[in-house]
């Protein structure tokens, strides 16, 4: 069984949101030793720039026209990345708000493996999913708490959450667990990190 673990943050351990997915980790790793963990920190996998070159890439493979020697390489990345979400049996995700959504880096990482024919189809007008996973659990880190009855509620601010769940279940993922700790600028940090965590490790026996 294969779980891929992907970090999002690039504050290491002072991240709230990679605590809390290593908290989950761990304790998968115990309930099932004979998990492979395949890590991919989006800022240190040394991904590819999504520039003309490789949209110039992208465009021949979907025409199937021939590559240029750089374009090859560029598309070989993209298929590898592609190819670590295809093995996953269980995906894990940590995911910090930033501007009231996500790291450019995790967008970046997902502009690169969803493509047509690695992670979704597209015939006769309908999207398809390629991903066999069942699970994915993704645990949301919020600097303040975002719900109807205050300033700021979800379905104007939220543009975190409801992007990352659609676009799993777009590619495939049957099942999305979602934690939220919010509060994490206050004084209150410690207090919902603790209760991430929990959550975190208790989901580990639903699974």
């Amino acid at each position: 069984m294969t779980l891929l673990n992907i970090q999002t943050s690039p504050r290491g351990s002072k991240s709230v949101s990679t605590a809390a997915t290593d908290a989950f980790v761990e304790a998968y790793r115990t309930a099932h030793p004979d998990v492979t963990v395949d890590n991919l920190n989006v800022w240190e996998e040394g991904l590819p720039e999504f520039d003309s070159e490789t949209i110039g890439a992208k465009y021949k493979w979907v025409a199937k026209e021939a590559m240029s020697e750089a374009e090859s390489a560029i598309w070989r990345s993209i298929q590898n990345l592609a190819a670590r979400f295809q093995a996953a049996d269980l995906i894990v995700l940590g995911v910090p708000m930033w501007n009231f959504a996500y790291p450019y880096k995790l967008k970046q990482l997902i502009d690169l493996v969803c493509q047509r024919n690695l992670l979704f189809t597209f015939s006769e007008g309908r999207f398809g999913p390629l991903l066999k996973t069942r699970n994915a659990v993704v645990i949301y880190s919020r600097g303040r708490t975002y719900a109807e009855h205050l300033p700021t509620p979800a379905s104007l601010f939220d543009h975190q959450k409801t992007y990352i769940d659609f676009w799993l279940h777009f590619v495939g993922v049957e099942k999305t667990h979602s934690i939220v700790i919010d509060n994490t600028w206050s004084d209150r940090e410690g207090e919902a990190l603790a209760k991430g965590k929990s959550e975190a490790i208790r989901l580990v026996g639903q699974l």
